[in-house]
């Protein structure tokens, strides 16, 4: 008897979720060693090899092509951006709130949609950004006395990532998964290259980092990967959900490993923002409402 949708997009899902809490921390078992551009430069250098030799075996290495170029760009940009804030994050504030505070990355679509990919702004649409907005509050909880520069990357980080899924929308209207994939990384580690290089110095990996650079490269195309998969097989609204479970697991991991509390407001914080995002979802499947 096959698997019913819902159980074989939640096992790519559980695929999903592990994959970026082993990126998160193996990157800061690097960030000890070395600094987040270096860290961006080896993962993607890895990335590169990864997906030409996938490129190779599966025939889609002609599908590369320079088209569209100042759209990769710009994704890129801002893809590089975005990675740069969250690595940062993960080494000065608690894990689970820097996934609590990436889980705004859809939120931020919402917001830049109707500028950059002309979509209109719903009633719906405008409630989910106002209970996403109170979710971050919660979690954050932003004090007048001190900035606390990790939160603020956290959440500059979500900007970043959001900007990245508007414009690989944009790409994938015009071209190939593969083409995309080989343009993010290829520019990333070009970035890369340049942020880690600007002093002339570029620290080599000993071989106690190496394994922990193939997980963070391995691990960010595997997960979205099995996102992608996942989302092929059931709808996001039941896809979703199971996404919010890298928060708990996460808490669970620092709790563990790192000695971080396990704060009540990160989680409220956090349902608040999913149910932002659920409503968004349900909005964006049903055109009724508005």
């Amino acid at each position: 008897m096959p698997a019913s949708p819902t159980l074989r997009a939640a096992l790519w899902m559980i695929g999903a979720i592990v994959s970026f809490s082993s990126m998160a921390v193996a990157g800061r078992a690097v960030s000890f060693e070395l600094d987040t551009f270096e860290l961006l430069l080896y993962r993607s250098l890895i990335g590169v090899v990864i997906v030409v030799a996938i490129g190779g075996v599966a025939g889609t290495l002609p599908q590369i092509n320079p088209q569209q170029f100042s759209t990769h760009l710009i994704r890129n940009i801002s893809h590089f951006i975005g990675q740069i804030l969250w690595y940062f994050a993960l080494t000065v504030i608690p894990l689970a709130q820097v996934f609590a505070l990436e889980f705004t990355s859809p939120l931020w679509v919402i917001a830049l949609s109707p500028l950059l990919l002309g979509e209109r702004l719903t009633k719906a649409r405008m409630l989910a950004g106002l209970m996403g907005f109170i979710g971050v509050l919660i979690v954050a909880r932003p004090s007048t006395d001190t900035l606390d520069w990790g939160l603020i990357a956290a959440a500059l980080s979500a900007i970043g990532f959001a900007s990245t899924a508007i414009f690989t929308k944009k790409l994938t209207r015009k071209t190939t998964s593969t083409n995309i994939l080989f343009w993010l990384v290829v520019l990333q580690s070009v970035f890369g290259l340049i942020c880690a290089g600007y002093d002339g110095d570029i620290q080599a990996p000993s071989s106690a980092t190496w394994p922990w650079l193939i997980l963070i490269g391995i691990g960010g195309l595997l997960a979205h990967f099995c996102i992608t998969r996942a989302l092929t097989i059931a709808p996001a609204s039941t896809v979703m959900p199971f996404d919010f479970a890298r928060l708990p697991l996460i808490a669970i991991v620092g709790a563990l490993f790192y000695n971080e509390p396990l704060d009540a407001l990160v989680f409220l914080g956090a349902v608040v923002i999913f149910a932002a995002n659920y409503i968004n979802i349900r909005a964006s499947q049903n055109p009724n409402i508005n």
